[in-house]
């Protein structure tokens, strides 16, 4: 169902990113399926908003709740509101380790890309801790970027990859999948897809169960 889209203006787009734009028609080709059936989503961590614009783009039926940390927020408060798309709520500043930033309705989709490398262990171990809390039984929680298997990464750019991370902020670093999805099935979640996706990232997709 996913639509070319017709190319947003991004000359007044503050904090945007390449790699968003190399890869946001990417998921949404293979997250389809689940865009087509779902009505309300949260996305932790929009920061410019552009895989939010885009998905919204194509799929306007979509209430689309977007939020990031303080630092970022009137950068994609402003590029929301230039859009005119009537997606979106206000974006709230959501930093995970507060529980009071967590917001008290539950969302039919959760989708989060390029954050749990970024955040510190302990941050990601908060994710899974309050998700609970914004998902119902048959909530999706969708997260794409970069994993490592058995403790490996899966190519050698990944791995330079870890070392500027680290040397940037030691706490941050690409996360092992089989402790990412222990952590998952420990609040609820199965997981129930785990797709390639293009620079050796990986879209993957829970559903929450109890």
């Amino acid at each position: 169902m996913c639509a070319v889209l017709v190319s947003i203006e991004h000359y007044y787009m503050l904090n945007f990113s390449e790699s968003c734009e190399r890869n946001k028609q990417a998921i949404a080709e293979v997250l389809s399926p689940q865009f087509s059936t779902a009505k309300s989503v949260l996305e932790i961590g929009s920061y410019s908003g552009q895989h939010a614009i885009h998905f919204c783009q194509n799929f306007s039926h979509l209430v689309w709740q977007a939020s990031d940390v303080a630092e970022n927020i009137n950068a994609l408060i402003q590029n929301l509101v230039n859009t005119k798309l009537d997606n979106f709520p206000a974006p709230k500043i959501l930093n995970v380790i507060e529980e009071s930033h967590w917001p008290k309705q539950q969302f039919d989709l959760i989708y989060t890309a390029n954050t749990l490398h970024i955040m510190s262990w302990q941050a990601v171990k908060s994710f899974f801790k309050f998700l609970p809390q914004v998902s119902r039984p048959g909530t999706l929680l969708c997260i794409y970027g970069p994993f490592k298997y058995d403790g490996e990464y899966s190519s050698k750019s990944n791995a330079e990859f870890q070392v500027w991370l680290q040397e940037r902020n030691i706490e941050s670093g690409i996360r092992d999948f089989e402790q990412v999805n222990e952590l998952a099935e420990h609040h609820g979640y199965k997981l129930w897809f785990d797709h390639n996706m293009p620079a050796n990232n990986q879209l993957l997709i829970w559903q929450k169960i109890s």
